[in-house]
């Protein structure tokens, strides 16, 4: 029983080993993007001073937050997201961000986008100026204190948080929901309240179809 336990265990190694890498991957890594960016989840951070450590999000659920369309796009024009730089409340985001030529870009893309998570199901979110989900955004949150978003004229909002402007463009609506229902999960360390207790899952719904309706 024991040589069967290692002779699959060494078959099983094996074909790790043989495993082809991403050519994204390759390039991620080649890039240094691994320096700013982990891939591998889930979760890692365990406190603030593991937060603060960080020099960029976490990519490890990025084919399902992300449309691939968009960050295809992004990765060869960055603009800044947040207004504020990384982990700060008071220095300026330096619009810094590394430029992929477009072969790379479409690379590094195709790999992001196989990362995924369990967590976000498809087809739940429909975008949708719903008047209840920016009454719950704007007032009863309210998400408008840490985040940017488009209003009738102008842009409106905080900027503590990432930029909701172009949400609907950047975002998956049914990854917004999900992060909303289980905030926990994709980031266990975080200035975003928990919204578990606070809204019901048809609520959220409707925050995530109207921040879905971003343009």
């Amino acid at each position: 029983m024991k040589r069967l336990t290692s002779a699959l265990l060494g078959s099983a190694l094996l074909m790790l080993a043989a495993s082809p890498v991403h050519a994204g991957e390759k390039i991620f890594t080649a890039k240094k993007c691994n320096a700013c960016h982990y891939t591998q989840g889930p979760a890692r951070e365990k406190s603030i001073a593991d937060q603060l450590a960080k020099k960029g999000p976490e990519l490890w659920y990025a084919g399902s937050k992300f449309q691939q369309k968009w960050l295809q796009a992004w990765l060869q024009d960055p603009k800044p997201i947040r207004s504020l730089k990384y982990n700060s409340l008071t220095v300026n985001n330096p619009g810094n961000h590394p430029k992929l030529a477009a072969a790379d870009a479409k690379s590094v893309t195709d790999f992001l986008m196989t990362l995924t998570s369990k967590s976000v199901k498809s087809g739940f979110i429909k975008p949708k100026k719903n008047p209840k989900g920016r009454l719950i955004f704007v007032k009863k949150m309210p998400c408008s204190g840490c985040h940017a978003f488009p209003g009738k004229k102008k842009f409106k909002g905080g900027r503590s948080g990432p930029s909701l402007v172009g949400a609907g463009k950047r975002l998956n609506p049914d990854w917004i929901f999900a992060y909303l229902k289980d905030t926990k999960e994709f980031k266990p360390v975080r200035s975003m309240p928990v919204f578990k207790g606070l809204l019901s899952e048809k609520n959220m719904k409707k925050v995530a179809q109207y921040v879905a309706s971003f343009k």
